[in-house]
């Protein structure tokens, strides 16, 4: 029998999420039909009072019905101690907000599962973290110094920049061997930020699809392939790539192998990692999508292992 009765998440307004895409939402439907309890708020409503967590939060109803998806009750102040998990589910940008939240909802361990744990999410920044396994990886610096970026230019010919902290596509520029907009798009991006950035080598590959795979506890789970609209380089489904059924190669088996013991030891259980031709690129766990997208084109339900394994986690407590 499940301990869990009561959940927290923090996410973004749910007023504005598209139901048809957001894995968060998937995830909700899934404790409503599992009878937990749904306390929702957003982040912003977060504070730290002595060595208490509290939120003003909203008890939670939710339906797979767009435009009538949610109903909210009256908020309340709530002691997150008091919750049996709490879903870290805001969107990137990885600033620090967000860093924030990390250091806060850490309070909570011990008495309280977050999902993913905090101070991993914290320590992993997606693009970051993936360099923990370069075997895997396209040759990638994380730089802001022009001469090296020149330099691995030079020896890799095409290659992709963008920002070490973004999310959802933006920014992600590829750069010719020869590009006229090269000098601009470096001042550019040394005027728009601070931290180094990701330049990467070309993966002319991309152009059939970057396959988002989930894995639940370090175990691959299931997989979506997210195909570039035409005359452009990004895949992801909010800049117009389209989603289709995706099986797993024996290379991206090897590659989910390779990293899913860290995952699991870092407490890690909802990760979305991005592999194209062959290639790990990002390993997302701030708040991983694809959960939907792979239902809508034949797989799983991915929201049922993903609560069935934080479920074995509380249980295990």
């Amino acid at each position: 029998m499940s301990k869990i009765t009561r959940i927290a998440v923090q996410m973004d307004p749910i007023e504005r999420i598209n139901i048809a895409g957001d894995s968060t939402f998937a995830l909700l439907l899934e404790a409503r039909a599992r009878g937990f309890e749904i306390l929702y708020y957003t982040p912003d409503k977060l504070s730290l009072r002595g060595q208490d967590v509290v939120a003003t939060a909203q008890t939670l109803s939710v339906r797979d019905i767009a435009g009538d998806h949610f109903t909210a009750g009256t908020p309340r102040e709530i002691f997150l101690r008091d919750m049996d998990v709490v879903l870290l589910r805001q969107d990137p940008p990885f600033d620090l907000s967000y860093i924030t939240s990390t250091h806060l909802l850490e309070k909570i361990g011990g008495k309280t599962l977050v999902v993913n744990d905090p101070v991993s999410v914290r320590n992993a920044p997606e693009k970051l973290f993936v360099m923990d396994f370069p075997q895997l990886m396209p040759p990638t610096l994380i730089t802001r110094d022009r001469a090296a970026i020149d330099a691995f230019r030079a020896q890799h010919g095409e290659v992709v920049m963008k920002p070490l902290h973004g999310h959802g596509g933006a920014a992600v520029f590829r750069l010719q061997n020869q590009d006229a907009n090269y000098g601009s798009l470096y001042d550019l991006f040394a005027t728009s930020f601070r931290e180094q950035w990701v330049v990467q080598k070309f993966l002319p590959a991309v152009k059939k699809g970057d396959k988002r795979i989930i894995l639940v506890d370090g175990q691959p789970a299931g997989a979506v392939n997210r195909v570039p609209a035409e005359n452009d380089i990004r895949s992801n489904m909010v800049r117009g790539g389209a989603a289709e059924a995706a099986d797993l190669t024996e290379r991206e088996r090897e590659i989910c192998a390779t990293i899913g013991s860290e995952l699991k030891r870092r407490g890690l259980i909802f990760v979305g990692i991005d592999v194209i031709d062959g290639w790990l690129t990002e390993i997302n766990v701030t708040s991983p999508t694809g959960v939907r997208a792979i239902k809508r084109t034949g797989g799983p339900d991915l929201a049922v292992a993903i609560w069935d394994a934080i479920e074995a986690r509380v249980n295990a407590q």
